[in-house]
């Protein structure tokens, strides 16, 4: 088992630095430029009047989508040729939404989302273990996911704050490509298609915080397809599981699962929350933490070097894994991950707290029956993408791909960065 757990953090293991990083030249490619539409809009719950993050925006019967941000905005591009009647808005807890389409870009869009607190019988699901319920959902993974080749377009975004001014922004375009999900993890790759950076040039900054295999998110935190990091049916009895009230995703109501830790292993597990479709049995949502109740443990799961004289203190390590539904089967959506922690100098009064978010959303997909990226053009585990991309350049960098909006925060950040540059 503890082999099976280093897979995981072969994609989260972070470096600091004493030195800058050096840019390298992104790959190239020709953007579709095929026409299309624009969609944009803000996401808000119509009770409290809050914008809502997260939120999932897609074209039914389609591989496209993207995300709210963390401001509740988006923009989604949809290519003309597919002659979308209407788009989707689906959100945990919410009755979908929906925007309808006459061909015509719909722009500054306000969708107000209803809660949905009609829950079914409570009786049913209380007679039913927990447990029980996550092996019965292991068990159906090869019917209820992908059973074929798929190669995906994912947007890639990762961000490191010190304290809470950006010294780090780089996202990208990639492209992953997924054996069957009756299959493992160690075919599967992921390849930058285009990409863009932003680095601090202020001398305080040069201790540059570097997620290794950052992209690979999309591969190694697919916890229905790599089964090591929470759902081996031989990792079960390490944790305790018990039910809370159900709510729906995608006008579908689900199982929530809780879980924890209930041994003491010489690695750090984790605690969180599992979804599970109640009629389909398919995990659809995952959030978990990394337990730091040994802080050592946390520390060995995540760091791989750093200066010396530098302490570094963990404090929490955070996922979330979406699914999506689409023609009776399932398929990864979303992902994100967090990591908080601080870093003291001996000698030195104050720590400094560091913050690195990553995320992807998969844009779009379609079969394929043969392994697109070949292993010398695959993203490497030992690889940073701020070390695979170029600096920020023109305003239309993205041309027709989907991406997740930037927030107004992130926005602001990157004109403070960009006058550095200058």
């Amino acid at each position: 088992m503890k082999t099976k757990y280093k897979q995981l953090w072969g994609c989260l293991l972070i470096t600091l630095l004493l030195a800058g990083l050096t840019p390298l030249q992104a790959q190239t490619g020709s953007t579709d430029e095929e026409s299309y539409i624009t969609v944009s809009g803000i996401v808000k719950d119509k009770r409290s009047k809050k914008n809502l993050e997260y939120v999932n925006i897609s074209i039914p019967g389609s591989t496209i989508g993207t995300v709210t941000n963390a401001d509740g905005e988006f923009s989604l591009k949809i290519r003309e040729s597919i002659q979308a009647k209407e788009v989707e808005i689906s959100h945990l807890g919410y009755f979908n939404g929906q925007i309808e389409l006459d061909g015509k870009d719909v722009e500054g869009r306000t969708v107000w989302l209803v809660p949905n607190t009609n829950m079914l019988d409570e009786v049913i699901v209380h007679a039913r273990s927990p447990r029980y319920l996550v092996e019965e959902a292991i068990k159906k993974i090869p019917a209820n996911y992908n059973s074929k080749h798929s190669l995906l377009t994912g947007f890639y975004r990762e961000t490191a704050q010190k304290g809470r001014r950006y010294i780090n922004i780089s996202e990208a375009v990639i492209d992953i490509y997924k054996t069957p999900y009756n299959e493992g993890v160690d075919r599967d790759r992921v390849q930058i298609f285009k990409g863009r950076k932003l680095l601090s040039q202020k001398a305080s900054d040069t201790l540059a915080v570097k997620l290794l295999g950052g992209p690979n998110l999309s591969v190694y935190v697919d916890v229905v397809k790599n089964p090591d990091i929470l759902l081996d049916l031989e990792s079960l009895p390490y944790y305790k599981f018990w039910l809370e009230e159900s709510t729906t995703i995608n006008d579908r109501p689900q199982y929530v699962i809780n879980f924890e830790p209930q041994a003491i292993l010489p690695y750090a597990l984790y605690y969180g929350k599992l979804y599970i479709d109640k009629e389909r049995l398919s995990f659809t949502r995952a959030e978990f933490f990394l337990d730091m109740n040994d802080r050592n443990k946390a520390t060995q799961a995540i760091l791989r070097k750093k200066p010396f004289g530098l302490q570094f203190k963990p404090v929490e390590v955070s996922f979330l894994v979406n699914y999506k539904e689409r023609d009776g089967l399932t398929y990864l959506s979303y992902i994100r991950n967090g990591v908080r922690f601080k870093c003291d100098w001996k000698r030195k009064l104050f720590s400094t707290n560091y913050t690195i978010l990553s995320e992807m959303v998969v844009t779009d997909s379609k079969e394929s029956s043969t392994n697109t990226i070949p292993y010398k053009m695959a993203f490497k585990q030992n690889q940073s993408l701020s070390d695979k991309v170029s600096n920020f350049a023109d305003e239309d960098f993205w041309g027709s791909y989907n991406i997740i909006e930037p927030t107004e925060s992130l926005e602001h950040a990157v004109n403070k960065l960009k006058k550095q540059h200058k």
